[in-house]
């Protein structure tokens, strides 16, 4: 290998080795059980972000190990079309040539929208790449391909038949930037200074007025009614009698609906069920009109009156004037209050009744609820259980049609000859009463919709194929916290009516990335982190580590360089410490682990790397691969490195032969064995280590997964190797504490309280891990001068004579006392200053504390010096 460990030098042939032996390929294997990971996709036309890059390592890791294990492991790879986020792209490149896409009509913009996917497609699966991802490219899935658009026509028509799918009026999430509805997912909320204007809405009978608190005048076109709480005394009067509109001056009633929030503004607010989901759902209750005032294009209509061809601002600005002339606005306050932005494009959406498709949901998620409850599914972590639960028990009629271009189009055609409805997988060519006239419905369906059926539409569904026999279920969707509702329930829910089978057994949940203070990565704040970057600066195997060992499953982490750093310096320490085992391997002889005759060192680091195959095997079935990455840390930076392969230079620079080559096999043992343990999350560093060894596989991907053999664990070894380390570790920090040079070489005394065989085994060791001159065994030691460490199994003394040149240590002393005084003499007279005192009692309070301590650091320095005197 080469002496410096470079990735750039070695990842990218590596990864080209492993793409060009397939290794990552999967195939139905009836010898073998199937482990299967589908990618959650990204944005085909995305870049990789640290959130992407995290979720990938992670993924990798879990596949790398199982593949390890013996399972026939499939990564299955995809990209998602991200409708709305490229559709906005696409315009706002054609709008910069003066284009829109009304212009151009439908089939031409979708042309444009293919040549963007072209262009770009492969931008994030090279940078996927990168990464080190052991996917099955070579099946590699796209959510708006031929495939999964059969799949899509075929899920939509199927719940069309059952009546699970219907066309009805309800609210929705307007966007009047992109002109479509959107999903409660592509929302943003952000907290605004507004205001709150209160109104006066006379009495029918003229018997007075009730205020309506608003943060919306511009609606009070489309008001049918106005509501109080059913237990607010201060109206209950007023309940069934009716007010009169402002301005429009039609007559609406006062209900009462415990929606109502007694303490918000005056406990009376206006009801406009077409502009409001809550007003909606009151609406619903009593049965109202509902009045839409606004169009697509957010300009108000015929029903706002006098305000038509108005836009939404300027239709409050109007209102309001009018309510001022009429003596109606009884005060304006100060508000603050959160608007809901489309994420794509930035625009408040506008809660609107829209005839959309939807989703029936009540059947459907009893079933999601029922394999969640009976943990035929489970989350990782568990609390996110009932994050999903409650959604699921409080959830509405999913929404799934898009005024879009981009997308899956709805599978409904419609004769234009006789008006017959049609849905149907393919496009029907003629209707039954004989006509061609047929066009297709305009929609097209949510991104999600596609996305849903994701685990198995990869794997061929709705066909009966040999892979969704043998790869489906999968076993672990690995995604973000936050889109639980928009796609793990609703993956759960489709699978469980369309294959009857749940889609994955677990879910592992991660969180944000965010920047060291704690705040969201964005592009606003300048504060985001490309993987390529850091890729290229410290390598894949940096990244995955330094990202995978410091953040904790479920939780949003900061992102922290010195990790990364961290990582890096980690992985040198390893190809280090596998450069000097190589370097000693000329007269190797393989011997059997078993068959060698090992001291308690040997066999104390063979006893340590078994227990720690159990506890990494443990730790990444339960997914805690940070935790596994830290003991994995531990073990080879202290056991293996810092003491293991110190120890071993002993036998390897004597003379002994048979010694040597029993050092050599375990230190081969032991490396390789690690290897393997840290390859899931380290793959490139760990293959280019494993393929230098003088005995190996064509990959080290392909090797058996260690298992512990508990014939290797020696308990008394460990135990008395963990003593004798008490003891170097503590003369070691003696050595430190009294400023002994580390080339100094020291006399060690040691006095056995128990079986002194047991420490003479160790002398070498300890004379060579102290740096030790000599190392002698006496029955007792009565010498003054000499420092005395007091052990359950011997007592250990080091004369100081060995450590400490008097001269140069009295020197010291000297200096630091005159110094201590000089600090002494400035202290008591600026104390002994009472103007001092007076404008500064904070500055005096500190010097009268550094002041007691300077006393006492001189009245030591005397001792010392007294002391070496002596």
């Amino acid at each position: 290998m080469n002496k410096k460990y470079n990735p750039s030098e070695i990842e990218n042939k590596i990864y080209e080795n492993w793409l060009e032996n397939k290794y990552f390929q999967a195939k139905v294997n009836g010898n073998k059980k199937p482990y299967t990971i589908i990618m959650p996709p990204p944005n085909i036309t995305g870049q990789l972000h640290i959130g992407h890059a995290f979720t990938m390592a992670l993924q990798d890791s879990i596949i790398r190990f199982k593949r390890m294990q013996g399972f026939e492991a499939l990564w299955l790879p995809g990209t998602d079309h991200a409708a709305i986020a490229t559709e906005a792209k696409v315009v706002d490149f054609l709008k910069q040539q003066g284009i829109t896409k009304e212009q151009i009509g439908r089939d031409a913009f979708l042309s444009h929208m293919q040549d963007w996917y072209k262009n770009y497609g492969d931008r994030i699966i090279g940078q996927i790449k990168k990464t080190g991802a052991s996917c099955d490219w070579d099946r590699l899935a796209f959510t708006l391909d031929s495939k999964r658009n059969r799949a899509v026509n075929t899920a939509f028509v199927k719940l069309y038949n059952k009546g699970l799918i219907y066309q009805g009026s309800r609210i929705v999430n307007w966007c009047l930037g992109c002109k479509t509805s959107v999903s409660d997912i592509e929302v943003n909320y952000k907290e605004n200074n507004g205001k709150l204007w209160h109104i006066k809405y006379l009495l029918e009978d003229n018997s007075g007025f009730v205020i309506v608190a608003t943060t919306r005048p511009e609606t009070i076109p489309g008001d049918t009614a106005v509501a109080v709480h059913p237990n607010d005394k201060r109206y209950k009067k007023l309940i069934g009698k009716n007010v009169v509109l402002p301005i429009s001056n039609k007559i609406i009633p006062i209900i009462a609906d415990s929606y109502v929030q007694k303490d918000f503004g005056s406990g009376v607010v206006k009801i406009t069920p077409a502009h409001d989901p809550n007003d909606y759902e009151v609406g619903q209750r009593h049965n109202l009109e509902i009045i839409r005032i606004m169009n697509d294009d957010g300009l108000m209509n015929e029903l706002a009156g006098k305000y038509k061809g108005l836009d939404r601002d300027e239709c409050r600005t109007e209102i309001l004037k009018d309510l001022e002339k009429l003596g109606l606005l009884e005060k304006t306050e100060d508000h603050i209050n959160k608007t809901c932005h489309c994420e794509r494009c930035g625009t408040i959406l506008e809660p609107i009744i829209s005839k959309q498709w939807f989703v029936k949901m009540d059947g459907l998620a009893k079933r999601a609820i029922e394999v969640v409850k009976t943990k035929e599914l489970k989350f990782h972590p568990q609390r996110f259980e009932k994050i999903y639960m409650h959604w699921l028990k409080n959830i509405q009629d999913w929404c799934i049609s898009r005024q879009l271009w981009s997308g899956h189009r709805l599978p409904v055609y419609t004769c234009k000859d006789c008006g017959t409805v049609m849905v149907e997988v393919d496009a029907p060519k003629k209707c039954k009463c004989g006509s061609t006239n047929i066009v297709q419905d305009e929609n097209v369906l949510d991104t999600w919709f596609s996305s849903a059926l994701w685990p198995y539409s990869t794997l061929g569904w709705p066909d009966k194929t040999e892979d969704m026999n043998y790869f489906f279920p999968t076993n672990v969707m690995v995604t973000g916290y936050d889109i639980i509702f928009f796609w793990v329930a609703r993956m759960i829910f489709t699978s469980l009516e369309f294959t009857d089978k749940i889609p994955f057994k677990d879910v592992l949940l991660n969180g944000l990335i965010r920047d060291s203070q704690g705040r969201k990565m964005s592009k606003n704040l300048g504060n985001g982190v490309d993987p390529l970057d850091i890729i290229e600066i410290y390598g894949a195997d940096a990244m995955r580590y330094g990202l995978i060992s410091s953040i904790s499953t479920g939780q949003d982490g900061k992102y922290n360089e010195e990790n990364i750093v961290k990582a890096s310096h980690f992985i040198n320490k390893l190809w280090n410490a596998s450069n000097f085992v190589l370097m000693n391997i000329d007269d190797y002889k393989k011997q059997d682990i078993k068959n060698l005759k090992p001291d308690i060192s040997d066999k104390w680091i063979i006893s340590e790397l078994n227990k720690l195959i159990k506890n990494i095997t443990n730790l990444y079935e339960k997914f805690e691969y940070g935790m596994a990455c830290n003991e994995l840390y531990d073990f080879v930076w202290s056991k293996f490195c810092d003491w293991y392969v110190e120890i071993s230079k002993i036998s390897l620079y004597s003379n002994d032969l048979e010694n040597k080559n029993k050092t050599i096999n375990i230190l081969l043992y032991v490396l390789e064995t690690v290897l393997k343990l840290l390859h899931p999350v380290v793959p490139f560093a760990t293959e280019e280590i494993y393929l230098s060894l003088p005995c190996h596989e064509k990959t080290i991907m392909k090797c058996a997964f260690p298992t512990q053999d508990k014939h290797l664990i020696f308990e008394q070894a460990t135990k008395e190797m963990t003593n004798i380390m008490g003891i170097i570790k503590s003369i070691r920090n003696t050595r430190a504490n009294m400023n002994v040079a580390d080339n100094k070489k020291i006399k060690i005394i040691i006095v056995p309280l128990e079986d002194k065989k047991v420490l003479v085994e160790f002398e070498s060791i300890i004379e060579k891990l102290c740096n030790a001159k000599s190392v002698e065994f006496l029955i007792s030691y009565e010498e003054k001068n000499a420092v005395e460490i007091v052990f359950s199994t011997c007592r250990v003394y080091l004369p100081t004579g060995d450590m400490i040149d008097y001269e140069k240590e009295k020197a010291r002393l000297n200096k630091e006392l005159e110094k201590t005084r000089q600090q002494i003499v400035v202290a008591e007279q600026m104390l002994s200053n009472e103007r001092f005192r007076q404008n500064a009692p904070e500055k005096a309070k500190q010097l009268e504390q550094t002041h007691t301590r300077n006393k006492e650091l001189e009245q030591n320095l005397l001792n010392s010096l007294k002391n070496l005197n002596e």
